[in-house]
């Protein structure tokens, strides 16, 4: 079987099986196979691919049809321009997720905060905490997560590109020491009640990353309103929420005496970074 006609075929099945951008999907996962990017396959649509690549991408292919994340079968995704390591453990890494990360640097190079400590709240796979220590080398970086599991992929992807960061254990700031110039959070925020809709793949993350709790903001509204102590003089927070939760959050942050509140946009046009200064 050549290049083109495996991309062709499985393009069909993965139609069939009403899997996204199906002709993607399996760019993404031939390249892997043959340790190529994706876009040399153009370049090669008449090789002939070798029997002993085929049984396993075939697996692959099969388990994707089912519903499995593509970012769980590579093994790994691009997060920012760097390649984090992704499995089970924790929420894949998602592409409006990367408006929060622009969004916080670009505060940053106007901001009058006077410190640098930078905490991520519900790191999951640590691909915030370890964005910006990596971007901003002169923060001083923290990861919290009550997840066991989480906390082991995000030092791994921490050690893979040489970002120092410290990952603690935590429900939310409760065990976190000091006060923070900085807090980035990308918590829970599907309602509970939503939770049996979602679609196939992102039912492989892990429910304790996607449970937002009875109306989806729980969590959030939780940090709210207890991390003031955790806050340095002047101090930015930005947090990421759901399709259609931006004013609630808004409104949280007001009643806990938070001001500068700002809402910013994704790719999509979905309200979904909020930036607000406290003290």
């Amino acid at each position: 079987m050549t290049v083109l006609e495996l991309l062709q075929s499985t393009t069909a099945y993965f139609s069939r099986r009403q899997i996204e951008s199906p002709r993607l999907n399996i760019e993404h996962l031939l390249a892997d196979a043959l340790s190529k990017r994706r876009l040399e396959l153009y370049l090669e649509f008449d090789r002939e691919i070798p029997e002993h690549l085929l049984e396993p991408l075939r697996n692959k292919v099969r388990r994707r049809a089912e519903g499995e994340p593509l970012q769980h079968l590579l093994g790994h995704w691009d997060f920012f321009g760097r390649t984090f390591k992704t499995d089970r453990r924790a929420l894949v890494p998602r592409v409006e997720t990367e408006c929060l990360v622009e969004t916080v640097l670009s505060e940053m190079k106007t901001s009058t905060a006077s410190g640098s400590r930078l905490v991520d709240v519900g790191t999951g796979s640590g691909v915030l905490a370890i964005t910006f220590a990596l971007e901003r080398p002169d923060l001083e970086v923290a990861g919290l997560d009550i997840s066991d599991d989480a906390l082991e992929l995000a030092r791994e992807n921490a050690a893979r590109l040489n970002a120092h960061v410290s990952f603690w254990r935590s429900d939310l700031l409760e065990a976190a020491a000091g006060t923070f110039d900085w807090v980035v959070a990308n918590l829970p925020y599907i309602a509970t009640g939503d939770l049996a809709d979602l679609p196939r793949e992102v039912k492989f993350d892990p429910l304790i990353a996607l449970d937002g709790g009875e109306d989806g903001l729980t969590i959030v509204k939780r940090l709210i309103e207890s991390m003031t102590n955790k806050l340095a003089s002047n101090s930015v927070v930005a947090l990421e929420v759901g399709q259609g939760q931006a004013q609630r959050v808004a409104g949280f942050l007001a009643r806990q005496n938070f001001r500068d509140i700002t809402i910013k946009k994704d790719y999509q046009g979905i309200e979904r970074t909020l930036t607000a200064r406290y003290g």
